[in-house]
């Protein structure tokens, strides 16, 4: 095969590639920069998790890394011995949980009750509006939801009105997880239902015609065809929540921390946060941070394994 041309097996070469999607790959240049510049150059940080690290031993935060004596696992045994520690860890899989459980289900419903709406304008209208939440910020969320279920809210000062007691979900730690989880499906949920709508536009009228001629039922239809239709897109979203089980919102939970307290709000990603800059602890904060990024990545291996078993792509292919 001469270099630019196809190969007998009908493969095109690398510089017949290049030259076609050059546009494309310009195009992605200053992404893969971005994840460059802060998502893997970062990542070199993770070795003061083994040191002693002391940023003050330079004026150069990065010439001080090589300064700072090493430790080997020390940090690591700090962390496991923490109390602290496990604590964040059982609410981080408290809060995964029920938002696996209470969160990830409704986008598909509601993505299959638009698409059974019949006038496209009122499809477009309800999906716009459930979509505008995801571009909140989670400030803006926690102040709309203080506006209503705070012992200020709309909801507390009616019921006084009325003669009845008022009550602050807001500042409660028992209802908390809870809370989080509400404030996380009205925020992110038009995001989910995104999703599934484009799946399920790529399903062909056709198999609905043909089914309703059989005789099947609107119920069957769903079962039978756009649920099978969502399966692989389901097993996809589901895999990269599993990878995100241990970070389940760290803005969202530090915004609220006082109100109810670290006992109700402290996560891992809140727990490294506070040691590594409140409490400038970083070695100590990095071997916690490192051991959630490696229980997260394992996390993602295994779900996308059990994908693969139940006959979906997952992430990647096997």
């Amino acid at each position: 095969m001469t270099r630019g041309k196809k190969s007998l097996d009908g493969k095109v070469s690398l510089r017949i590639r290049i030259g076609r999607d050059r546009t494309l790959i310009l195009m992605t240049l200053p992404v893969l920069a971005l994840l460059l510049v802060f998502n893997y150059i970062p990542i070199l940080g993770n070795v003061v998790a083994f040191q002693d690290y002391d940023p003050y031993l330079s004026d150069n935060g990065f010439v001080a890394m090589f300064q700072s004596p090493w430790v080997g696992f020390d940090q690591f045994q700090r962390v496991f011995a923490d109390s602290e520690f496990w604590h964040a860890v059982q609410n981080t899989f408290v809060l995964f949980f029920l938002q696996l459980v209470l969160y990830f289900p409704i986008p598909i419903a509601l993505a299959l009750l638009i698409n059974s709406v019949v006038r496209p304008r009122v499809r477009a209208v309800a999906q716009a509006v459930m979509y505008l939440p995801h571009f909140f910020s989670w400030v803006l969320v926690v102040t709309v939801f203080q506006q209503i279920f705070g012992g200020a809210g709309v909801i507390a000062q009616t019921l006084r009105q009325h003669g009845h007691s008022g009550f602050d979900v807001m500042t409660d730690p028992s209802v908390f997880k809870y809370l989080v989880t509400a404030q996380m499906v009205w925020k992110d949920a038009g995001w989910g239902i995104i999703v599934f709508l484009a799946a399920l536009a790529a399903v062909s009228t056709d198999l609905y015609e043909a089914a309703a001629m059989d005789g099947a039922g609107r119920w069957r239809r769903m079962w039978h065809i756009t649920l099978p239709a969502l399966r692989p897109v389901i097993a996809l979203l589901l895999v990269l929540r599993v990878g995100d089980a241990l970070t389940v919102g760290f803005e969202q939970l530090l915004l609220q921390r006082q109100a109810v307290g670290p006992d109700a709000s402290e996560v891992l990603d809140t727990y490294v946060w506070w040691n590594g800059i409140r409490n400038q602890d970083f070695s100590y904060a990095a071997a916690a941070g490192l051991i959630k990024g490696v229980v997260g990545l394992s996390l993602v291996l295994v779900a996308n394994k059990v994908a693969h078993l139940m006959g979906e792509q997952g992430v990647y292919e096997k």
